[in-house]
């Protein structure tokens, strides 16, 4: 399945069906009156997230979403049909926007939750509403309300605990392909990551999800390459995993301009604890691993080392990024049952 997570998608809730002008007119009976039903109510347009999904796919090949319009009123007091609601069904982590693309509606972020984004119209009086002690046979009625039209977004941002952020062939999908069962593309050329992977990683008897967002390059967060598109999956992590690849000439450089493009990306991101991992070690010699992990340490902080390849300081790292998360945020590994014993 294609991954997509940006979706325009133009919506109309219903109309509100229109009120009836009618009378009575029935035999045997002396004094008719006002009998005119209300209008339906038209429907509505609600965003709901449902499980199973994790791409906004379908609403590629469908854009637009129109809600069934109230049916009028009729005689003998009957009120119209309601219009149909229409659901447009959304993964966990939508935002709905406005047309702007920076108005969020609702952020939608538990399987189950509902949100109306377009109200149906009210149906309109019919005449028996406007009988008062004065006026016995009004011919009057209300048209119903009109729906509304309106264009939104939809922005998917995966929920996930641990965010990967590097340069390009930095070794995040190999680090994701070694410590959990995804299989992201993995090449020796920039860029090979094309849009976001899930894993979900374990260590100690705990799982969380890790995200592996395409490598950014200077100038990202004002729109080159691909790693701007794709850096608000990262927002809701508790933890950025920084690799930098061990092998190359200036590691000091390649740590400064990530951190520099997430600093200019917001608050959201620069604010958030990170795990610098110097990637890549088993290509190294002795006297280059202490050279490049003490001028990273200069400008980062405490520096861990790892080598995804060859599974090298991989639990050591898992084990970082576990103290990083909060307890209501970690899953347990589910227990397997022991063997029963036969004879």
């Amino acid at each position: 399945m294609k991954f997509l997570d940006l979706a325009k998608v133009y919506i109309r809730s219903g109309s509100g069906g229109g009120g009836c002008v009618s009378f009575r007119r029935e035999k045997y009976i002396e004094y008719g009156g006002p009998d005119g039903g209300d209008g339906g109510r038209g429907g509505s347009v609600i965003v709901e997230v449902v499980d199973g999904l994790n791409t906004l796919i379908d609403f590629r090949y469908q854009q637009h979403f129109f809600a069934g319009n109230g049916r009028p009123g009729m005689g003998q007091q009957r009120t119209g049909a309601d219009g149909d609601d229409i659901v447009l069904r959304v993964p966990v982590g939508t935002e709905v926007m406005d047309e702007d693309e920076e108005t969020v509606l609702a952020d939608m972020t538990e399987v189950g939750q509902r949100y109306v984004i377009a109200k149906g119209g009210n149906g309109g009086f019919g005449n028996l509403h406007f009988t008062s002690s004065t006026n016995r046979a009004p011919r009057r009625a209300n048209p119903g309300q009109p729906g509304i039209e309106r264009t939104i977004w939809l922005r998917l941002k995966l929920i996930a605990d641990v965010g990967l952020l590097g340069l390009p062939n930095a070794g995040k999908s190999t680090f994701l392909a070694a410590t959990s069962n995804a299989r992201p593309k993995i090449a020796d050329y920039p860029f090979t990551t094309l849009h976001p992977n899930l894993g979900v990683v374990g260590v100690d008897g705990a799982e969380f999800v890790v995200a592996d967002i395409p490598g950014l390059i200077e100038g990202a967060s004002e729109g080159r390459g691909l790693g701007d598109l794709f850096l608000g999956h990262v927002e809701r992590c508790a933890v950025l995993l920084h690799l930098v690849d061990g092998t190359s000439e200036d590691v000091v450089a390649d740590y400064q301009t990530i951190i520099n493009e997430i600093e200019n990306y917001g608050d959201i991101l620069g604010g958030k604890p990170r795990v610098t991992v110097l990637n890549k070690v088993d290509a190294l010699d002795d006297e280059e691993r202490v050279e490049k992990q003490a001028a990273l340490e200069a400008v980062a902080g405490p520096v861990m080392f790892m080598s995804g390849v060859a599974k090298q300081g991989t639990t050591d790292v898992l084990r970082a990024l576990r103290k990083e998360i909060s307890e209501d945020r970690i899953r347990q590994k589910p227990v397997e049952e022991e063997e029963k014993w036969q004879p």
